[in-house]
């Protein structure tokens, strides 16, 4: 019979504990936006489903995606979870293209990311800059957002969308019969066609000039730099015609035109109060610009995202061109915000550039480790670790400007 020596029997061990933990899933918040002129949604579901293969939890408020379309089901197929408003502000990455109210970013998790448009003409900004700080929010513009070319992703496909529905919005307001005056653009023969004056030659005009002579107008577009006008007509390939700032030629060309679009983009062409005057009586006037008011400033500003686009006088009761006022006096309209009048496909065009910001996110330990390895995000952002770190927002607030570079070595 063999015969075993207790001495070599191997004896059972302990196996080692796992001690590394797994890291926690960061959690998307995408609440409702409440304000009625902002009808864009940053996320579709395909994009809510690529995100949360990436590993993000996305809490979604219901009925958020109502103006693109797209229903509660179809973002819980692809991931999502839908939840209450306060439980999507708690998360650790908030995504709310309008400004928030004061009442919502009170909810926000402290030191929670939050990514918006920079919104500098939002109302109160001084007490919302202030909240933002106090709850140690890293508030980042995502249409300040620069990456490693120096481009503006987010910025310019907004712009691009800005551009080409101006020209589908005035093209149906011309047509209205009731409010219009129930014409087409152009192309028609034997018919003068409609004029289009634009006043900077940026991506938004560049979009806009296509649109409108696709549609048959004449296109005028002025620029205070005649090398960003010569860059844009080469572009445009012929069809437009372009000129520097001449104020003789600039007021023909106002005096005479049916659409009048600013785009404003690094162009300062101020339009005085006795040159608008020269205006037509239904001449359509739109502000594409980050501060509108600044070109037409007598003019209301009416935001078109808060329109019905199909019949907006209807829906609004504004008049879409002139209003008597309670002097007796004329008072134009200018509009402002197209894009809002497209959300779907605002939704679309913004999805994959949502995703590769995210996906810089995904690979950091915490949303604030990312700040020192892209520059584009730096100058992006607005509030960070308490401090207002960029010059206008710290002087919209009256506090002091903090340099974000000197935080993040401190860091």
């Amino acid at each position: 019979m063999l015969q075993v020596d207790s001495n070599t029997v191997p004896t059972p061990q302990e196996a080692p504990a796992e001690t590394a933990t797994r890291r926690r899933r960061a959690i998307l918040g995408l609440p409702k936006c409440e304000n009625p002129a902002e009808k864009r949604f940053p996320l579709t579901p395909e994009a809510v489903g690529a995100l949360t293969r990436m590993g993000f939890r996305v809490k979604m408020q219901g009925g958020a995606a109502e103006y693109i379309h797209y229903t509660d089901a179809a973002y819980i197929k692809a991931g999502a979870e839908i939840v209450d408003r306060r439980e999507t502000l708690q998360a650790d990455i908030v995504i709310h293209l309008a400004p928030l109210a004061i009442a919502d970013i009170r909810q926000l998790r402290r030191g929670a990311l939050l990514l918006s448009l920079a919104n500098f003409n939002r109302v109160k900004a001084d007490e919302v800059i202030r909240e933002l700080v106090a709850r140690r929010v890293i508030n980042i513009a995502i249409d300040l957002v620069r990456d490693e070319r120096g481009n503006l992703p987010f910025a310019d496909i907004l712009s691009e969308i800005d551009g080409r529905s101006v020209m589908t919005l005035a093209a149906a307001m011309l047509a209205d019969p009731v409010n219009g005056k129930g014409i087409l653009l152009g192309g028609i023969a034997g018919v003068i066609p409609c004029e289009v004056t634009i006043l900077g030659s940026c991506l938004a005009a560049c979009a806009a000039a296509r649109s409108a002579m696709g549609l048959g107008a004449v296109v005028r577009m002025f620029d205070d730099d005649v090398y960003r006008l010569r860059t844009a007509l080469r572009q445009l390939g012929g069809g437009v015609i372009g000129s520097s700032v001449h104020p003789h030629v600039l007021e023909n060309a106002l005096r005479s035109a049916d659409i009048v679009i600013v785009t404003g983009e690094g162009c300062e062409i101020p339009v005085d109060g006795n040159l608008d005057m020269v205006l037509k009586r239904k001449v359509l006037l739109f502000d594409l610009s980050a501060n509108p008011g600044r070109a037409f400033p007598r003019a209301a500003s009416v935001d078109i995202g808060g329109l019905d686009c199909v019949n907006a006088h209807s829906a609004t009761g504004f008049s879409m061109f002139n209003e008597v006022s309670g002097n007796g006096k004329s008072q134009r309209k200018c509009f402002v915000n197209p894009g809002s009048s497209v959300p779907r496909t605002a939704a679309m065009a913004l999805s994959d550039t949502f995703i590769a910001l995210l996906n810089l996110i995904a690979g950091c330990e915490d949303s604030g480790a990312m700040l020192p390895l892209t520059p584009g995000l730096q100058e992006a952002t607005l509030t960070f670790m308490g401090k207002a770190v960029n010059e206008k927002v710290a002087r919209m607030a009256g506090m002091r400007y903090t340099d974000i570079r000197l935080l993040l070595s401190l860091s």
